[in-house]
């Protein structure tokens, strides 16, 4: 067993500095005995822990949250830089994102890492096909965090994000049936010509990636706006923010699906990867729905493998076609198919319908706050629910509402709801780590890189005064509200 070198904060724990051995032996326990317990169990691993690779049977505990210094993610990217032909640089912009990824986000992206085990290898044998870098499947996860029923905002669909005009150029179909945006292959072989065809315009992997998320178009504007530089660092300025920012976070992503496991993000195995799932021909039309009540299924899992259906049916106008299913499922849909194919469903009723809109059943509460100018049937209608509902859900006796006002939606878990849900602030969750000071850090400074609310906030969770001066080796307690 390794020796663990941690460093605690004497102030923060209010207690005298506790050996590592003893610390250590703390941390291996299933639960915390104590308050102080609690707060050793809080650790910063320093340096000295992260020169090695930890061993293959080692877990952490979940509350950790390891900070690094520069000379670590450096060191980390070049051994990245060395495997690819797209560079990887290391700047504080990266840094900012990487942190993103691996201490304000880091359920999402212990999500991306469970979703990675079904698309990447479609991914891999793409870019292989068409001789691109493997690493461009970072791409993706920028995109539609490996989502393939991922919208934006504009309109942009599917794991790779095309638009609806883009769709032609591709030969990616959609009808009221389909969407070859959310096929994983289909999307993914698009995204293929697009990247190469970028890639031969620009000579340069940073400016192909920067392209696909602004166009050829933004790119070539900006190298003429820098005097002709090409080197994506120098047009930097010159680009719009979100494709600045875009190279930088698919470096990021790069560099945090490689190195999760020393970030302790642990993702969830995935159910159904790739090589538990395959396709098998269906000769006639098919519900979703009854293909999972014959096969013992949960319709949901139906719909993640195959996302190209709008409508949870393959209709007859698509077949041939082919369903993808659990491989130890396909045995039991080819005996049973033709009892699938003869379910019919009767069309639902209003009061049905109804009851369904109300029920709050697999949906989650979040609040809308009532803004000027809103009124009553466009809230019902931004969240696909009727004023009836709002009034139920709300306890109200008429249709008034005014600014501010706070309103409970229940809403299905789903991308197409474009403002962010905002949760009851008495459920919010919270989490620690604990950051050793760097050399040039100010309270400011720390309170901007973890998005603290206020310097006061830090300033308060610390046990210190605002004119404190924060010192190398300090180490802070951070906490962060999900």
């Amino acid at each position: 067993m390794k020796n663990f070198i941690l460093v605690l904060l004497m102030s923060l724990l209010g207690s005298s500095v506790v050996p590592a051995q003893s610390l250590f032996s703390i941390l291996q326990k299933e639960k915390p005995e104590n308050s102080e317990e609690v707060n050793q169990r809080l650790m910063h691993f320093t340096d000295e822990i992260l020169k090695e690779t930890l061993p293959e049977n080692e877990i952490l505990d979940a509350n950790y949250i390891p900070v690094f210094s520069d000379e670590i993610y450096k060191e980390r990217m070049k051994r990245l830089n060395d495997l690819t032909p797209i560079q990887l640089d290391y700047k504080p912009v990266v840094r900012r994102f990487i942190e993103a990824y691996a201490v304000r986000h880091r359920e999402k992206t212990g999500k991306i890492i469970e979703r990675s085990e079904l698309y990447f290898p479609i991914f891999e044998e793409y870019l292989d096909k068409y001789d691109l870098p493997l690493e461009l499947k970072y791409l993706s996860v920028i995109e539609s965090a490996l989502d393939p029923k991922a919208r934006s905002r504009s309109g942009a669909i599917g794991l790779w994000q095309f638009m609806y005009n883009s769709c032609k150029m591709f030969d990616l179909r959609v009808t009221s049936y389909v969407d070859e945006r959310m096929d994983p292959e289909k999307s993914t072989e698009a995204a293929c010509k697009y990247l190469q065809y970028l890639h031969r315009i620009f000579g340069d992997w940073q400016l192909a990636i920067a392209a696909y998320n602004g166009g050829p178009g933004v790119v070539r504007e900006a190298i003429q706006r820098s005097g002709g530089k090409t080197d994506f660092w120098e047009i930097s300025p010159y680009l719009p923010q979100q494709t600045r920012n875009y190279v930088p976070i698919f470096i990021a992503a790069n560099y945090i699906l490689n190195y999760s496991r020393e970030h302790n993000i642990v993702a969830t195995p995935n159910q159904y990867p790739y090589f538990r799932v395959a396709p098998v021909n269906v000769k006639k039309s098919v519900s979703f729905k009854h293909a999972a009540a014959v096969l013992g299924v949960p319709v949901e899992e139906i719909q993640k493998l195959n996302p190209i259906y709008k409508k949870d049916i393959i209709p007859a106008g698509e077949l041939p076609a082919q369903l993808v299913l659990p491989v130890e499922k396909i045995g039991l849909f080819i005996d049973n198919e033709e009892e699938i194919y003869s379910m019919k469903d009767e069309p639902k009723k209003y009061l049905e319908l109804q009851k369904e809109l109300s029920s709050t059943k697999g949906k989650y509460m979040i609040y809308h706050v009532v803004k000027a100018g809103e009124y009553f049937h466009k809230i019902a209608m931004n969240y696909s629910c009727t004023t009836h509902n709002i009034m139920e859900w709300n306890k109200m006796k008429n249709h008034d509402i005014y600014i501010g006002q706070q309103l409970k939606i229940w809403v299905k878990p789903s991308e197409q709801i474009s403002q962010k849900p905002q949760r009851d602030p008495l459920l919010k969750k919270s989490k620690f780590l604990l950051y050793e000071v760097q050399e040039g850090d100010s309270l400011q400074s720390i309170a901007n890189r973890f998005e603290v609310e206020s310097v006061k906030d830090l300033v308060k969770v610390n046990n210190m005064n605002q004119s404190n001066v924060v010192e190398p080796g300090m180490v802070l307690k951070i906490v962060q509200y999900e």
